[in-house]
Formats: C-alpha cells, sequence, structure tokens
C-alpha cells in the first residue's frame, strides 16, 4: 500500500514539475519578446540606423524593376489610344449617317427603320397591330395639327436636356441657340503627336454667331510623372483650350448688363452707371480658364476645370457614341437601374431582418412599439 502511495506521490509530483516548466517557459517567452520590443525601440532611436533604413527603402522603391513595370503601364495605355483611333475611324460612317438623318439630308427607308426584334422581344400579332394602329392614329394627329418636320428637330438640345451633368450647364438663354446645333464629333490626335482630343461643335447658320464650328481640346498625359512615377494610374487630362465665339452684336449669351446707382457725396445727385459683367452659360465652356505653368491653382479654378474635363470625359466616352439613346431616354434608363439595384438589395436586406424578427419565438411587438418622444420646446 505504501508502494501505491509513493507512486502517486511521484506521479504528482511529476505534474508539478511540467506546469512549474510551463510557466518559466511562458515567463522566459515573455522575457525574450520584452528585450526584443525594447532592442527595436533602442534601433529606431538611433540615426545611424534610421539612415541606413531609408536608404534601404528608397533603393527598394526606385528600383529599376518597379519603374520598368510603370512605363510598360505606360505603353499599354498607348497603345489602347492606338486602339480607339483606329476604331473611331470605323464607327464615324455611322455618325455621319445620323447626322445626316438629323440635318434631314437623309431619310432612312421604312426598312432602315424597322426593328429586327429577338425571339424573346416578339410580339405577339395582335400586340403589333394594335401598335400599329395607335401609331397611325398619332400620326394622322400630328398631320392635323402641322406639317411633318424634317430631319430630327433640337435632337442635340434634347439629348442635353436630358442628362443630368449637362442639363446643369444650360440656362433658357442657351436654348435657342442650341436647337441650331447639328453634330458633335470627337477628333483624336494623329499618331506620333501628344495624347490629346478635340471636341467638335457644329451649328447652321444662326443669328447668335458666324462660327460654323466650336472646338475645345484636351490635352492628356500618358507617361508617369518624372518627380513620383508610382502615382501614373492610366491617361489623365492635364489641360484644355476652348475656341473664340464671334458673337453677333446683343447677342453675347455670356455677358450681361447690369445698372447700378451711385450718389455722389458732396453734392447728393444720383447717377446710373453701366457694367458688363460675366454671365452664366453653356458657352462659357470654351473658354476654360488656363493652367500656368508653374500648374498652381486657386481652389475656384481648380473646381472649374475639374468639373469641365468631368464633362468633356463624359462627351467623349458616353453622349457622343450613344446620342440616339441619350436622345430617347433609353441610355438614362439604363443609368438608373444600376442605382435601383443597390436600393433594392438594401431592401431585401431590411426585408429579411424583418422576417428574421418574426419568425424568432421569442419575439414580442409590443417591445418595439414604443411611444415617440414628446417633443418639449425650449
Amino acid at each position: 500500500m505504501a508502494d501505491i502511495d509513493n507512486k502517486d506521490q511521484a506521479e504528482l509530483d511529476m505534474a508539478d514539475m511540467e506546469d512549474v516548466e510551463e510557466v518559466e517557459d511562458e515567463e522566459a517567452g515573455e522575457d525574450v519578446n520584452s528585450k526584443a520590443r525594447q532592442l527595436t525601440a533602442q534601433m529606431m532611436q538611433n540615426p545611424q540606423i534610421l539612415a541606413a533604413l531609408q536608404e534601404r527603402l528608397d533603393g527598394l522603391v526606385g528600383s529599376p524593376f518597379r519603374l520598368h513595370g510603370e512605363f510598360t503601364q505606360a505603353k499599354f495605355y498607348e497603345e489602347v489610344h492606338e486602339l480607339e483611333r483606329k476604331y473611331a475611324a470605323l464607327y464615324q460612317p455611322l455618325f455621319d449617317k445620323r447626322s445626316d438623318i438629323v440635318k434631314a439630308a437623309y431619310e432612312p427607308t421604312d426598312e432602315e427603320c424597322e426593328w429586327k426584334a429577338d425571339e424573346e422581344e416578339e410580339l405577339t400579332v395582335s400586340k403589333q397591330e394594335e401598335m400599329k394602329e395607335k401609331a397611325k392614329v398619332e400620326e394622322e394627329k400630328k398631320d392635323e395639327e402641322k406639317e411633318d418636320p424634317k430631319g430630327i428637330p433640337e435632337f442635340w438640345l434634347t439629348v442635353f436636356k436630358n442628362v443630368d451633368l449637362l442639363s446643369d450647364m444650360l440656362q433658357e438663354h442657351d436654348e435657342p441657340i442650341l436647337k441650331h446645333l447639328q453634330d458633335i464629333k470627337v477628333k483624336f490626335s494623329d499618331p506620333g503627336q501628344p495624347m490629346s482630343f478635340t471636341l467638335e461643335f457644329y451649328f447652321e447658320t444662326n443669328d447668335f454667331f458666324t462660327n460654323q464650328v466650336l472646338t475645345k481640346t484636351y490635352k492628356m498625359r500618358s507617361e508617369p510623372d518624372e518627380t513620383d512615377p508610382f502615382s501614373f494610374d492610366g491617361p489623365e487630362i492635364m489641360g484644355c483650350t476652348g475656341c473664340q465665339i464671334d458673337w453677333t452684336k446683343g447677342k453675347n449669351v455670356t455677358l450681361k448688363t447690369i445698372k447700378k446707382k451711385q450718389k455722389h457725396k458732396g453734392r447728393g445727385t444720383v447717377r446710373t452707371v453701366t457694367k458688363t459683367v460675366p454671365n452664366d452659360s453653356f458657352f462659357n465652356f470654351f473658354s476654360p480658364p488656363e493652367v500656368p505653368e508653374s500648374g498652381e491653382l486657386d481652389e475656384d479654378s481648380e473646381a472649374v476645370l475639374a468639373a469641365d474635363f468631368e464633362i468633356g470625359h463624359f462627351l467623349r466616352e458616353r453622349i457622343v457614341p450613344r446620342a440616339v439613346l441619350y436622345f430617347t431616354g433609353e441610355a438614362i434608363e439604363d443609368d438608373d437601374d444600376d442605382y435601383d439595384e443597390e436600393g433594392e438589395e438594401a431592401d431585401d436586406e431590411e426585408g429579411e431582418e424583418e422576417a428574421d424578427e418574426e419568425n424568432d419565438p421569442e419575439y414580442d411587438p409590443k417591445k418595439d412599439a414604443n411611444p415617440p418622444a414628446e417633443c418639449k420646446q425650449q
């Protein structure tokens, strides 16, 4: 019996020793970590060590390997620009025909106007007949009211008014002028020239100015900045230049005349002074702020240029290629659908949460029916 007790005592002593060793190992590990942190703190306070680390980091950041990657990316975007130029030439005949239809220089045939729907979009015979009858009635009403207009009147003005980004620029006095806008074209810079694109606005003869074409050129940077090469994230607009508008006398909507009354301090007489000041107008788009050589601008000019660049890019990328869809409103509906999907997802999540609460056996709706707090007037 004594032997058994001694054996149990020995096993207990061994277990205690193992616990002690584990505690000692943990304490030793903590001591090592503490010493490591102290050593690191001392090293980071040593100017020589910090200088050596900084030199090493500078060497890694400016390594030829990383610089090669940035310049390869720049080359990629240059070739993308070349593809844009190539396909712009292929699209241009379609845009020219669109322009001819808008100007009534070409009248499309019934076959060209017929939309060949996919199998999923095919309508029933009765529905087709109903739509044809409705269209016939509407055409008869138009014939009674006035003659069938040629071309598509106010095509581009309608496009501008349908797009929030552009309609915000329009003033009431701009609309009679934009009724004469017949086409907008995008011209890319020639091969071998600095990357840029020009927006060309074509107007029919009008009473407001003598220009047939108004232009806006955007200059782009397609290579990394030498002083900060790793900030490069693709081509960016660096500046833009407009054009001079030759306004007919008294028709310049970018200026307005105001009258102020001034009272003489000594004699007390009052005189009226006429002054010409800038006026809000879409046509200020063709007179952007000039970027100085230093590249430094005040906050107002920076804001104007930032909005200008956004509008120029939007006209080039969306409006010119898809003008018909913005005229009909289909492109706007597509844009709205993108935002509606996010809202629907949020609504679904809220619905799921409500359903979970209702399915909870411990859920008591009375607890949530808290009476609204009374408004206390201070």
